[in-house]
Parts: C-alpha cells; sequence; structure tokens
C-alpha cells in the first residue's frame, strides 16, 4: 500500500514542489539550529491587507507540505518590521496630522491614531495577528523592535560592522550617484529626537562596536550598533535577519527580485546560506494597479470576510501564485463557488488525487464534510429576484425546494446566505440594470412561458433546464449563450447568471413563470 509520504512525493502541486526543493536543498537532514525556519515579513506602515495574508497563507502551504516530506521539526516566524522610521503618513487612517508630527520615528515609538494600542506598530501588529488567529495558523510572531532592543540581533550586528566593507560595496553600485554619497548599512536612532536618521557615517570601530555621524544639528556622535541604538537599512537589515535567525525559507514578491538578490549576497558576505523561496506574482487593483498598504486601494482581509468564508481566500491564494491577479470584490463569488466546488469533489477523490486539491492544502488534509447544496451565485441572483434582504425569505425557498434544510441543520448553507445578502445589497442591488425585451426575445420568452406550463409542479432543475434549451435552438439567437444572456439582463437585470432551470427550480416554477410574465407585460422587475 503506498504510503502518504510516498504520494506526496510525487504530488504535482506547487506547494509539495516548493517542499520537495527545500529538503533537496538541506539534504535531507536537521539543520544545525534544530529545526527548518520558514519566515514571512510584514512592512507595518500601513493597515494589513491581503496581500500579506497571502504570504502567510501560501508560505504556510509548503511548510505543511514539507511536515508529509519529513520529520524535520518546522517553526513559522511572522517578523515585524516595526522598528523602521515612519517616512510618510498613510492616507487610510485617522488622526493624520498627529502623526506627521513623529514622522521619521520607529513605528513602535509613534501614538496610535486610533486610539487603541501602545503604538501605531503595536496597533498595525495586533491587526495582523487578530486576522491570522483567525484562520489559526501556527505561528511564532516576532518583532524588529523587540529583538533589536532586547539584543537578540547584538551579534549579528557586530558581525555586520565587520563586513561593513563588503556590504558597501555590493550596495553602492545599486543606487544613484546621490543616494551613494549618504549610503552606510546602519541608521542611527537620534538619542534626542528619537528618529531614525538617514546620515553618513563618518567612522566604525569594529573593536569597540560603534560608528560615528554627523546628527541632523551638525554634531558628531558616537553611538553603539548594539541595543537598539541603530538599526540597518532594509536590505541589510532583511540579510542580517536571516543570517542571525538562521532563515530557511521565505518567499516575496516579484517586485523585490533585485533585493532578494542583494540580500542574499549580503548574507553570505556575513557568513550565512541565504534562504530558499520564490518570487510570486503582485496583486492588482480593479483599474490593474499594483496594490498599495499606504494607498489603501485593494481589498482589506476584514472586506472580504463580510462577504465570503475565510476559506475562500485562501483558495484565491493557492491558485497560481505566480501570475498576476486582479484582487478587487467581483472576484469573491467566484472564489467561493470554486471552494466548495473543490470541497464537494474531495470525498470521491483517492488519496493521491486529494493531495492535488487545493482544499487538502487550506485544510492541512483535514477539509470539513459539509458543503451547500446552492451556489454562491446562485444564492445571490435569489436574493436578487425577491429584492430582499432578509435570510428568512431566502430560506423559504431554500427549505420549499429541499425539506429538511435548516439553519440548524445546514449552519454552513445559513452563513452562506448572510454572506450572499450582505453582497447582494452592497454590490448587486446598486448595479441591477434591467432591459426590455426585443421582439425576438418577446417571442422566446412566451414560448419559454409555455413550455414551462406544461411542466408538472414538482419539476426539477434538470427538466426546466432540458426546456430553457430547447427554446434557445428553437429562435434566432447567435448562440445559447446570447439566449442565457438576455434571460439574465431581462428577468435578473444583470449581465450573468446562475444555471437557470435550478434557479427557477429553487425560486418555484409559478413564481419563475409569473416573473416571465411581468417581463413580458414590461412590468418594473426591480420592485418585488
Amino acid at each position: 500500500m503506498t504510503s502518504e509520504r510516498d504520494l506526496a512525493e510525487a504530488a504535482r502541486a506547487w506547494p509539495f514542489e516548493e517542499a520537495r526543493n527545500l529538503l533537496k536543498r538541506l539534504s535531507g537532514k536537521v539543520p544545525a539550529k534544530g529545526y527548518v525556519l520558514f519566515e514571512t515579513g510584514y512592512g507595518p506602515s500601513g493597515l494589513p491587507h491581503i496581500g500579506t495574508f497571502g504570504e502567510v497563507v501560501r508560505t504556510t502551504m509548503v511548510r505543511r507540505a514539507f511536515q508529509r516530506l519529513s520529520d524535520i521539526p518546522t517553526r513559522l516566524f511572522c517578523f515585524s518590521d516595526d522598528m523602521d522610521g515612519l517616512r510618510k503618513v498613510p492616507d487610510n487612517i485617522p488622526n493624520r496630522e498627529m502623526v506627521a508630527k513623529h514622522l521619521g520615528k520607529p513605528l513602535t515609538q509613534i501614538p496610535d491614531p486610533f486610539g487603541e494600542h501602545e503604538s501605531f506598530g503595536h496597533h498595525n501588529n495586533a491587526r495582523l495577528r487578530s486576522f491570522l488567529d483567525s484562520f489559526s495558523f501556527e505561528y511564532e510572531f516576532q518583532s524588529s523592535s523587540e529583538l533589536y532592543t532586547s539584543g537578540r540581533f547584538d551579534d549579528a550586528l557586530r558581525r555586520v560592522l565587520e563586513c561593513y566593507d563588503q556590504i558597501m560595496s555590493i550596495m553602492l553600485p545599486t543606487l544613484g550617484p546621490e543616494r551613494r554619497e549618504s549610503y552606510s548599512p546602519f541608521l542611527p536612532v537620534c538619542a534626542k529626537t528619537g528618529r531614525v536618521l538617514q546620515v553618513p557615517i563618518l567612522a566604525h570601530d569594529v573593536a569597540a562596536g560603534t560608528i560615528v555621524y554627523r546628527d541632523e544639528d551638525g554634531a558628531e556622535v558616537e553611538t553603539l550598533i548594539t541595543g537598539g541604538r541603530c538599526k540597518l537599512q532594509w536590505k541589510p537589515d532583511w540579510a542580517m535577519r536571516w543570517y542571525a535567525l538562521g532563515v530557511d525559507y521565505e518567499m516575496s514578491g516579484k517586485d523585490l527580485i533585485d533585493s532578494v538578490k542583494a540580500a542574499a549576497r549580503i548574507t553570505s558576505a556575513l557568513g550565512g546560506r541565504p534562504p530558499a523561496g520564490f518570487n510570486y506574482e503582485l496583486f492588482l487593483d480593479e483599474s490593474a494597479q499594483k496594490i498599495s498598504k499606504s494607498k489603501g486601494n485593494g481589498l482589506s482581509v476584514e472586506e472580504w470576510l463580510a462577504y465570503a468564508p475565510p476559506e475562500s481566500l485562501s483558495l484565491f491564494m493557492y491558485h497560481k501564485p505566480r501570475a498576476a491577479k486582479r484582487l478587487y470584490f467581483d472576484v469573491i463569488p467566484r472564489a467561493v463557488d470554486d471552494y466548495f466546488a473543490f470541497l464537494a469533489r474531495y470525498g470521491d477523490e483517492d488519496a493521491a488525487k486529494r493531495l492535488e486539491n487545493p482544499v487538502w492544502h487550506i485544510h492541512n488534509g483535514q477539509p470539513p464534510s459539509e458543503a451547500p447544496p446552492f451556489s454562491f451565485n446562485l444564492l445571490l441572483n435569489l436574493a436578487s429576484v425577491c429584492n430582499s434582504e432578509d435570510p428568512a425569505v431566502l430560506w423559504g425557498f431554500v427549505s420549499r425546494y429541499q425539506p429538511g434544510l435548516t439553519p440548524e441543520s445546514a449552519p454552513v448553507l445559513d452563513s452562506l446566505i448572510g454572506y450572499a445578502i450582505r453582497y447582494y445589497t452592497d454590490f448587486v442591488k446598486p448595479a441591477k440594470r434591467y432591459r426590455r425585451p426585443d421582439e425576438m426575445e418577446q417571442a422566446a420568452l412566451s414560448d419559454l412561458l409555455t413550455r414551462l406550463e406544461t411542466l408538472p409542479a414538482e419539476a426539477d432543475g434538470a427538466a426546466i433546464q432540458s426546456e430553457v434549451y430547447e427554446v434557445g435552438k428553437r429562435h434566432a439567437f447567435a448562440d445559447l449563450r446570447a439566449w442565457f444572456k438576455a434571460l439574465y439582463e431581462i428577468l435578473l437585470g444583470q449581465e450573468q447568471g446562475p444555471r437557470m432551470g435550478t434557479f427557477f427550480a429553487i425560486y418555484g416554477l409559478e413564481e419563475s413563470k409569473d416573473l416571465i410574465r411581468r417581463a413580458l407585460a414590461a412590468e418594473d422587475l426591480a420592485v418585488g
């Protein structure tokens, strides 16, 4: 009998491919620190967004695949660069004027504009952790400020000082002429203002562990590099972290390819080994612009979860990580239906096929068994044609179609109905645009009404769908797609819609015939 490990070694899903490459890189051996370290980084200058989550969930998927291939212990660090100096005030926060007074200070030294935590950095870290915890991720949160000020990075910082000239030779060719004049891997934290300073380093003393810089007021200052008195520029900082912590795997966005190369060279200069990983494509907004934390032009994690179950978001992250994808509200219904389609398929698949199913990676091999009997898209359209924002109204149709279903007996379906109503209210309803049927469409609708009137009241979705198909074939539509598009626009007020036979069956045959009659009579279908 083939073991799960044997199946995992042959699995083609991308997390298994990544995990196999990592295991090969380690030669199958336990690292000296006793575990394989996965890391994901987070820049908390803006509020957490879905791109941040995507990096964590994808790294977790690789980690879980690795755990199926090897008994080597693993850890996942979620690292926050919260000691960075804030360079600009994000557009999407309150009390921006107050925050502006603290520009240049580490994020953990800036008051929380939301008034909820001890600092802006702590606030954004809490938002990230709360979201990750809601997915039950197994991770260890790491704060840059904490590791710098506690001395955890001190030995690595001294090593950076020893390799100062090598690091400068790596970094300077990547900079413009003006930037080269003031660049140093070390950024002193001013004892007087608390700001992280971008100033030239006049001298450095490896034995003493100090640097000398010219302060903003012109005075020369000598300071230790340890204990949080300095931090590093972000590329040397990234490399120092890899070196200090012994990071084995970290993925990053495609926009950071050159930065990864520079950080890898610096890690090697320090005497460490750069981690494995891959570069994923970036998320784009509705206008195909790169999503930015500071602009807030992407979906927030809270926004997605207001309209869809969290597993749908994990599925969105799983699919094609190396392909650029638009991330805006319109993608949510498809993600929900795709998730439940994969879930419904999982129970009938063999062990090897299950490892290729995204729900295996979303649920670490233990997906739930309950999948709703109706699609999110169909529930959206049911809410649309009912013009109702009351879950009880939708449940009335659902339970009539499938007796025995109740909110108590089908909690997943109940939550999906709630999501569908919220999505319908906020996105579908404002965009609905009904149109009148033209002469050919009137004839087709009349034909459809006649054929539906011959069906028994208990006709199921397949029988109704057959009649809908036959009508479309009998009339002069360019193709069946044009016929269904006409039905969506005339009866539902939108360009896309559900499988009409199933929809008519759930809505009710009599109610569906009345809907067609009203369309033929040129009544306003926007009014329930």
